[in-house]
C-alpha cells in the first residue's frame, strides 16, 4: 500500500490513478440489520477471528452481544444503541481486516458516525482492546441520555432551519442536523417529545421524513453532555497517527495527526453532524476511487451512487454485502473477485 503523509493532501491526488485507488466506506447507526453478516462467521476466518476476538475483549458484555447478534429475539433490540454501535463498529472493523487479510490495501477510510472509529482502528489510531473499551463507554454514555431518535429528511439543512426548535420560548437543539448524507437528504437528531413534534411539523409542511433505526439521539447538541463522558473514558488509551488516511466525516477532509492523538476529536464526534457528502464530495475532488462500503446492507453505496464522478463512471462502488442478509458470504467473495480486477 502507498505511503500517504497524513497532511499530504496533494499525495492523495497522485494516488488517484486511472485503477482507482480503493476506499473504504464505514457505515454507521441506521445500517444495523438482524442478522447482519452473521453468514460469515464460522466460514470467513479472518472475520470470525476478528469477532471472537472483540467479543473476548469485552468479557460478559461481549457475550451477550454476540448471544443477541446470532439469536433470532435477542434480549436487547438490535436498534438500542448499546447494540447497534458495538456491532456495528465490530462488523465494519472485522470486514476491513478481512479486506487486508484478501491482499485489499485500501488509500482511505471514510466512516460514518460509529463507522469513523472503526476507521480509526482500522488505520491504527488506537488497537482493538481500547477500541473494545471506548465502545463499552461510549454505549454506557449514551445510556444516561433520554428517549430519542432520528428522521431522515428529504430536504437541505437550510429548509428545515425555520421548522426546527429554538426559536422565541423554543428550545435551542432539542432537534438539530444530525447529519447531511446527500444533496436534499439530511437526518435531523433529538430528545422526545421534540423529535415527535417536529416530525408533525414536518409532516404539516408536505415534507418527507422516516424514522432512522435509533432509540437514542446522536450527533445533536442534545447529547453533548454524553460525549463528555465519553472523551473521559480516553484517559490511557494510546492515541496514534494513522497509517492509512482516515477522512473524516466531522470535519469533512482528512484527519491531521494533532486530531488523531486528540481524545476530544474523537470523543465529541458524538455530539456534532455527520458530514458525509461534503466529506465524499472533497474526497472525489482528488480523483477517482473505488468506493467499497464495508458493513452491512447498502446504504452508504446508495448514497455515493449519486454522486456525478460515479453517475459518470469516473469512480465505482462496490458493497462487500447485500441490501439485506442472506446470501451473504456468496456475495462477499463475488466482491473480492471484482476488487481484484
Amino acid at each position: 500500500m502507498p505511503s500517504v503523509p497524513a497532511t499530504d493532501t496533494s499525495a492523495l491526488a497522485a494516488l488517484a490513478s486511472p485503477t482507482g485507488p480503493v476506499a473504504l466506506l464505514l457505515p454507521g447507526q441506521g445500517a444495523q440489520q438482524p442478522d447482519m453478516a452473521t453468514e460469515l462467521y464460522g466460514p470467513e476466518p479472518v472475520f470470525t477471528a476478528v469477532m471472537d476476538e472483540f467479543f473476548t475483549l469485552l468479557g460478559r458484555e461481549g457475550a451477550e452481544l454476540r448471544e443477541d447478534w446470532l439469536s433470532a429475539c435477542p434480549r436487547v433490540p438490535l436498534d438500542d444503541a448499546c447494540r447497534a454501535q458495538p456491532l456495528l463498529f465490530a462488523v465494519g472493523y472485522a470486514l476491513g481486516r478481512t479486506l487486508l487479510a484478501h491482499g485489499v490495501r485500501p488509500a482511505v477510510l471514510l466512516g460514518h458516525s460509529v463507522g469513523e472509529l472503526a476507521a480509526a482502528a482500522l488505520a491504527g489510531v488506537f488497537d482493538l482492546a481500547d477500541a473494545a473499551w471506548l465502545m463499552s463507554a461510549r454505549s454506557a454514555a449514551m445510556a444516561g441520555v433520554g428517549p430519542g431518535g432520528m428522521l431522515a429528511v428529504a430536504a437541505r439543512p437550510e429548509e428545515l432551519a425555520h421548522l426546527l426548535p429554538g426559536g422565541p420560548g423554543g428550545i435551542p437543539g432539542a432537534v438539530a442536523v444530525g447529519a447531511v448524507n446527500a444533496p436534499a437528504q439530511t437526518v435531523l437528531s433529538g430528545l422526545e417529545p421534540h423529535l415527535t413534534e417536529v416530525e408533525e411539523t414536518l409532516r404539516a409542511a408536505r415534507l418527507a421524513a422516516r424514522r432512522v433505526p435509533a432509540r437514542q439521539a446522536f450527533h445533536c447538541p442534545a447529547v453533548a453532555g454524553a460525549a463528555d463522558v465519553f472523551q473521559a473514558a480516553f484517559s490511557g488509551v494510546s492515541l496514534n497517527s494513522p497509517q492509512i488516511r482516515v477522512w473524516s466525516t466531522r470535519t469533512g477532509r482528512p484527519v491531521r495527526p494533532h486530531e488523531a492523538a486528540d481524545a476530544g476529536f474523537w470523543a465529541q464526534q458524538l455530539a456534532e453532524p455527520v458530514l458525509f457528502w461534503p466529506a465524499l464530495d472533497n474526497l472525489l475532488r482528488y480523483g477517482d476511487f473505488t468506493l467499497v462500503e464495508t458493513g452491512p446492507g447498502q446504504g452508504l453505496s446508495m448514497l455515493a451512487r449519486r454522486h456525478p464522478q460515479v453517475r459518470s463512471r469516473r469512480s465505482r462502488v462496490v458493497p462487500l454485502l447485500p441490501p439485506r442478509p442472506g446470501g451473504d458470504l456468496a456475495f462477499l467473495r463475488t466482491a473480492l473477485t471484482r476488487l481484484s480486477t
